[in-house]
């Protein structure tokens, strides 16, 4: 079984800038229950405790990309029997982005990278990441990580997955990883019916998976049946062998432990498609 979504820190080696801003709630909730360390024994001791064997590391925030890309690297050799690859950040837009995109992908565990488009509306409003969507160098950006074999994953808001789907489509070989199925903020049936409808845009292109990750970030008191559209959803739109479970802790260790969080997935996925979503489907994409 793999977790193809989780995060690990330390902040003595490396900067966060938002795990050390004090007082300042983020889009998911107060982050200040996680602004300490978070290792590779403490994810290790929880998730193997269920079955799970390896996982991927998500570029979460730091002030520098490569000196986070390189910790991970140095946690992945000192853990041998971990297996344990990642997805890094670069900015698709830099005039330098060949330049770091060749020296990311020297790391053996790199495998994609991470550029957020967007988290929430509130928060895309201050930081503008909306528009790398009408930026041409970032199309160019995602051209140049089919070049590497690498992939991206892609995070976003439903409002956004239409003009996203016309400049994926123009990218058929860079394969993405939709991020906590594409982030349906707005929990209302009216949300929910909006939200399926434009992630059509998403899970037509056969070179977009969806993670099953995320989901109390808009929801903190959920509960199984508040998973059910959305997992059941992602399931019928992109088929079991392009769904893939990722935790997205410590960020959803915020809402609930481990086990809650995983035997609620376990619950809302097919027995018949349970080997794929929790195993083959990550190992696949990633190259495990």
């Amino acid at each position: 079984m793999i977790d193809a979504h989780h995060h690990l820190w330390d902040l003595a080696a490396v900067h966060y800038p938002w795990l050390s801003a004090k007082g300042v709630s983020r889009f998911f909730g107060d982050p200040s229950p996680i602004q300490r360390n978070y290792l590779l024994p403490e994810f290790r001791a929880e998730a193997a405790a269920l079955g799970i064997t390896g996982s991927v590391h998500i570029q979460v925030g730091a002030e520098d990309p490569l000196a986070e890309a390189k910790w991970v690297q140095s946690v992945a050799e000192a853990n041998p029997g971990w297996p344990l690859v990642q997805v890094v950040h670069c900015d698709l837009t830099a005039p330098d982005l060949a330049q770091q995109l060749d020296v990311m992908a020297a790391l053996p565990t790199v495998r994609g990278v991470r550029q957020i488009v967007g988290r929430a509306p509130g928060e895309d409003a201050q930081t503008g990441t909306n528009a790398l969507l009408d930026d041409p160098r970032f199309l160019e950006g995602l051209l140049q990580l089919s070049e590497r074999g690498l992939s991206f994953d892609l995070q976003l808001i439903p409002e956004l997955m239409e003009k996203t789907a016309r400049v994926l489509a123009q990218a058929p070989r860079t394969n993405v990883a939709l991020c906590h199925a594409g982030s349906p903020h707005d929990r209302s049936p009216e949300g929910l019916g909006e939200w399926r409808q434009r992630l059509r845009w998403l899970s037509d292109l056969p070179h977009v998976w969806c993670k099953l990750s995320g989901l109390g970030m808009f929801q903190h008191r959920w509960t199984v049946e508040d998973f059910r559209p959305i997992i059941e959803t992602c399931l019928d739109q992109f088929g079991a062998d392009r769904c893939m479970f990722g935790s997205n802790f410590p960020v959803d260790s915020l809402y609930s432990d481990y086990e809650t969080l995983l035997r609620a997935h376990e619950k809302l996925v097919p027995d018949s498609q349970r080997s794929q979503v929790f195993a083959e489907t990550a190992a696949g994409f990633y190259k495990f």
